[in-house]
């Protein structure tokens, strides 16, 4: 049977342990599966430690496959997995060209959390289509700027959310393992990191109320 990944949301009334629970069996019957590959947490606010021994439970049950996070800190997925049974299996965040992360990427990796990325586009912002540099590298091999980011990804050994609603942009997304960067395509790339995320910060206590009033559900 079919199964796809989820997000906790952050609303008090799904970010417990209770919430949890009631929300993933709701989907599942919902959606008809058996279970779910991939379950999150999709912000590192709210009763956290509630909701991940939930999840840690699903996944004993068979109903999720792995669980991870998504936007948090190393400190903070470490912290989770010092207390828990379970390490987070994957941090869900913000990389592209322009918010390259790599030294929390290198620390994710080392305590066994596979970096995932969201954004890896950009979502377009700052001509990220039309960069120079991506361009010039993408034409070197035949390439859009999108297969290059997505090629530079895929060598750190990071999984893409690249989204789309376009099959033929799937297709292009896809084909990626025909060419390989050089160094000096990877030194040309390190050039353009800005180091801050391109949308908003999860230290911001704002953004965080903002987060905290949203009503999601999955």
């Amino acid at each position: 049977m079919c199964s796809l990944s989820l997000q906790c949301c952050v609303e008090k009334s799904c970010k417990t342990h209770d919430g949890v629970m009631s929300s993933v069996e709701g989907s599942l019957e919902r959606l008809g599966l058996d279970y779910i590959d991939l379950l999150l947490i999709h912000q590192p606010y709210n009763d956290v430690y509630g909701a991940w021994r939930a999840m840690e439970e699903l996944q004993k049950q068979g109903k999720v496959r792995a669980i991870g996070v998504s936007n948090f800190g190393v400190d903070r997925a470490v912290d989770l997995a010092a207390f828990n049974e379970v390490t987070p299996q994957v941090n869900q965040i913000e990389i592209n060209p322009f918010q390259q992360q790599t030294k929390n990427i290198e620390a994710l990796k080392k305590e066994g959390i596979i970096p995932e990325a969201w954004a890896p586009f950009a979502e377009g912002k700052n001509d990220i289509f039309t960069n120079p540099v991506l361009e010039k590298i993408g034409n070197k091999y035949g390439k859009s700027v999108a297969q290059v980011i997505i090629r530079w990804l895929v060598e750190q050994d990071i999984i893409v959310l690249a989204k789309t609603v376009k099959p033929e942009r799937m297709v292009e997304n896809l084909n990626v393992f025909d060419f390989e960067l050089t160094e000096d395509d990877k030194t040309q790339i390190a050039t353009l990191n800005q180091g801050e995320s391109q949308f908003f910060s999860h230290y911001d206590p704002e953004m965080i109320k903002w987060m905290a009033s949203r009503n999601l559900n999955i």
